[in-house]
């Protein structure tokens, strides 16, 4: 049994700082095995807002993997932008931008979609997607493989194929080599969950796709705060979003999915809301 707590879009410098003591809390609570943050930790990567990054990361529970996303790359800043890229990041946040993490019944590997070239999009490159695939097909029969990014590989229905990871396609293809059970990413600051096979027709393959919201960002799209606890039990999942109540100043539960894989595929096993 593993407990993942899973946050996204920690945005500082547009930070709701009231939700930052109950989320930590809440984190806490959940007594992880592992917290993966899905990039944006910062709003315009200045150094300040990377200095309240890490003082919040050393609040949380460890072992963490972290990856960047785009709003992590200095905007404003051209020379910074396009040569010191991840400067900061690597100064406050790790020098890893490739984290991976392993134990007895998980393997998680990270990869940083974030470009400097684009302004909110990103992609994977054949290289990330080698280093990923190597690490993950070297774990261990039974146990369940993680990615981790910031860009997403699966949408809510009626958005643009546009705001996909770039070679969505081609990374699916390669990490369902390796039996790639669950896709974590952020970006849209919308949570969800899907199946791989919606999108990706890849024959004794369908992962889950687990997005998260903004954990504390004042801007929501129209979606309270929130951030999930994933809890791990060989070939069952639950999934529980925990949503921000500003009136109790407090993270509950909004809703808790079950999924169940048989032969390489994941379904929905149960699911409701509180």
């Amino acid at each position: 049994m593993r407990t993942l707590v899973h946050l996204s879009d920690i945005h500082f410098g547009h930070v709701d700082w009231a939700t930052l003591k109950p989320l930590i809390a809440a984190v806490h609570h959940a007594k992880p095995d592992l917290v993966a943050i899905s990039g944006d930790l910062t709003q315009r990567a200045r150094t300040v807002e990377f200095r309240e990054a890490r003082a919040f990361l050393d609040s949380l529970p460890t072992p963490q993997i972290v990856v960047p996303g785009n709003h992590d790359i200095p905007l404003h800043n051209l020379y910074a932008r396009l040569v010191g890229r991840f400067d900061q990041y690597k100064t406050f946040i790790s020098e890893d931008l490739e984290p991976f993490f392993v134990d007895d019944e998980i393997a998680v590997a990270g990869i940083n979609t974030a470009r400097p070239t684009t302004w909110k999009g990103g992609r994977i490159n054949s290289g990330q997607l080698h280093r990923a695939h190597d690490r993950l097909c070297s774990a261990e029969r039974g146990q369940l493989k993680v990615v981790v990014t910031h860009h997403p590989f699966e949408l809510p229905e009626g958005m643009a194929a546009s705001a996909l990871v770039g070679r969505a396609h081609m990374a699916m293809n390669r990490l369902a080599e390796c039996g790639a059970d669950i896709f974590l990413a952020g970006h849209l600051h919308l949570g969800y969950t899907a199946h791989t096979a919606r999108r990706y027709n890849i024959d004794g393959h369908s992962a889950l796709v687990i997005q998260a919201g903004t954990a504390t960002s004042t801007r929501g799209r129209g979606e309270a705060n929130s951030f999930n606890i994933i809890r791990i039990d060989g070939a069952d999942i639950a999934v529980e979003r925990m949503r921000w109540i500003p009136a109790a100043h407090v993270f509950r539960r909004a809703s808790l999915e079950h999924f169940r894989r048989l032969d390489g595929i994941w379904s929905i096993a149960a699911t409701g809301t509180v």
